[in-house]
């Protein structure tokens, strides 16, 4: 079995996560071509990537990640009227998405197959329940998957399934996993402060718990958790003996070596001291 890489692609990196349904084409292609560079150092991917503009937006009107609510908290817009539809509109959205993502690498001949949250995945948080082998691909293929709306138990039915959470399952229980990369928007990595106030010194080469930082998480728009939550998922990851890097993923060449194991610049995580 040839060793394995678990990368994420940030939902801000990808989209233009203020702007609804607005991708990025010309990173994807770009990340894409980091997919090509393991492959040619013999390293399968699995590649996991965020919502962005597709999925938070809307999420976050209708309160998706807080499951089954009144719904007499809502006014209803020109696209839906009730929580259940907002779930089948994001749904379809993320479907979107990842169907330019494949396109992308279908162009770049990369054989890739996608495994849809809402079709196998039941619950939200690190603890959701689903059957993650189909993960252990044959060489050469890319296993594709994202954060999505899935189903719940009553009274929830249904929650937001944050693709940080399935970072942190697939590189420790997927066989071969060596190392799990996060391609970020708009920061080299975790820093120290917010990015409107750091500079180039600001950013944390090497983290682990017991480093304190002040993270910008933008409530308004995010219904995941932010830096903080890869934070904490990356160190858990590390806990297990598997190598975690946060790099800018508007820097290509970064997301590439930080998957091949090559020193780059951006943040490593480990578990604490």
């Amino acid at each position: 079995m040839r060793d394995k890489v678990v990368v994420k692609w940030g939902g801000g990196l990808i989209t233009e996560k203020d702007q609804l349904c607005t991708v990025n084409r010309d990173i994807i292609s770009s990340l894409v071509g980091t997919i090509i560079t393991c492959h040619d150092n013999d390293l399968d991917v699995i590649l996991v990537h965020g919502a962005g503009s597709f999925g938070h937006l809307r999420a976050k009107q209708w309160r998706l990640n807080e499951g089954k609510i009144d719904s007499s908290n809502f006014t209803p817009d020109e696209f839906c009227t009730t929580q259940e539809q907002a779930v089948e509109l994001v749904r379809k959205d993320m479907l979107t998405l990842n169907s330019i993502i494949m396109e992308e690498l279908t162009k770049a001949d990369i054989s890739a197959a996608v495994l849809p949250p809402h079709n196998w995945v039941k619950g939200t948080g690190e603890n959701f329940e689903g059957d993650l082998t189909f993960f252990g691909a044959p060489e050469g293929i890319v296993m594709v998957t994202y954060g999505d709306v899935v189903d719940c138990d009553e009274p929830l039915r249904f929650g937001i399934l944050s693709g940080d959470d399935l970072v942190t399952r697939l590189a420790i229980e997927v066989p071969n996993v060596k190392r799990l990369v996060f391609a970020i928007g708009g920061v080299d990595g975790i820093l120290r402060c917010p990015p409107d106030r750091a500079t180039e010194d600001d950013l944390i080469e090497i983290w682990s718990p017991d480093i304190e930082f002040e993270g910008e998480h933008k409530a308004d728009i995010d219904v995941t958790g932010g830096i903080g939550l890869k934070a904490a998922r990356g160190a858990k990851v590390a806990q297990n003996g598997i190598e975690v890097m946060m790099v800018s993923g508007q820097h290509p060449q970064r997301v590439a070596d930080a998957c091949i194991g090559v020193e780059t610049r951006g943040t490593k995580v480990i578990s604490n001291h």
